[in-house]
């Protein structure tokens, strides 16, 4: 598929062609009506730099912090390339829900998804992001195939079979040559007001001969969406990670949005680098989002509230992010 279509496409497949130094998955968030069960199954493939590789679903239990990677032969990944819709093994993924039956994995069944909510894609801004999307080198694409959608159906989880009726989904992708050699990454649709959605990130970006800290930051809520990010013109004007919280705060002409987030301990992970499939990255389901987004002229408040349920990774060279974006304010 060529890289205009492709962009048009975020949550098709955009491996087909491709032999070595490609990775792509799937980031598949189910939580229950009650949140005692919160769960994220990524689908996806990994191709190293000689060739070959393997397809993998991996899990991970957010109340139990344990986590699976289950490994499959590439001959057993299918995908389609203008639409969600993925085969690893015997479990599958698309638009409309998913099955699992996963091999030395906690989790069998079949969910169905409903009324789903894409980052909107145009010609001009092709998903999150943005023009960024039609530039053929960047080293990671990312896609927001859903903000908030339900859940239907139930799940046998370790032998015991859970309803996830009425609970909610939450579902992007990442796709390209490796993750970014430092970022931060939250997202949240657990919040008192319902159907509500934040996702927010900040990374290293590789760019020509240097680098730059980019950053994207969208806000949902009942299908308006407030978007902060290096392509849109918006700035950051802060960024803090410590070892108890996570603190970000985007800004432009008509808004500003600060987000502070509280660390929690996660499972690990698979992740990629150029070389290899890594377990190296830990994410957290259960972290805190103080969310405030307010009018940057005069600082009246538009929505202040704590999103649950979040997922949180932070992780590589946090001093170097940290300190690129200061230089950007």
């Amino acid at each position: 598929m060529a890289l205009f279509e492709s962009a048009l496409h975020p949550e098709g497949f955009h491996g087909h062609g491709k032999t070595k130094r490609f990775f792509e998955g799937w980031y598949v968030k189910l939580v229950s009506a009650d949140r005692q069960q919160r769960w994220a199954v990524i689908p996806g493939l990994f191709l190293g730099p000689d060739g070959g590789g393997e397809a993998f679903v991996q899990v991970l239990d957010g109340a139990t912090k344990r986590s699976w990677f289950c490994r499959y032969e590439l001959s057993e990944f299918e995908a389609k390339a203008g639409t969600f819709e993925a085969r690893v093994g015997p479990n599958h993924f698309s638009s409309k829900g998913l099955t699992l039956s996963l091999k030395d994995g906690p989790l069998q069944g079949t969910l169905t998804f409903s009324s789903f909510n894409p980052w909107p894609v145009t010609l001009t801004s092709p998903g999150i992001m943005g023009w960024y999307a039609y530039v053929p080198f960047m080293e990671c694409y990312h896609g927001v195939v859903s903000f908030w959608h339900t859940l239907t159906g139930a799940l046998t989880v370790e032998g015991r079979e859970v309803s996830f009726d009425g609970g909610v989904g939450y579902l992007e992708k990442d796709w390209g040559q490796a993750f970014p050699a430092g970022y931060v990454w939250m997202q949240t649709n657990h919040f008192s007001t319902p159907e509500t959605s934040l996702v927010a990130s900040a990374a290293i970006i590789p760019w020509l001969s240097g680098s730059f800290p980019g950053f994207i930051a969208g806000f949902w809520q009942r299908g308006r969406l407030y978007r902060f990010a290096t392509y849109t013109g918006a700035r950051i004007e802060e960024l803090t990670v410590d070892d108890t919280h996570v603190r970000m705060t985007f800004a432009d002409k008509e808004h500003r949005l600060e987000v502070v987030t509280a660390r929690t301990g996660g499972g690990l992970l698979h992740a990629p680098v150029r070389t290899e499939m890594h377990k190296r990255v830990e994410e957290s389901l259960d972290a805190q989002v103080q969310v405030r987004l307010s009018k940057s002229r005069g600082g009246a408040t538009v929505f202040e509230e704590v999103g649950h349920v979040a997922g949180l990774e932070v992780h590589g060279e946090l001093d170097r992010l940290m300190s690129m974006a200061k230089g950007r304010r």
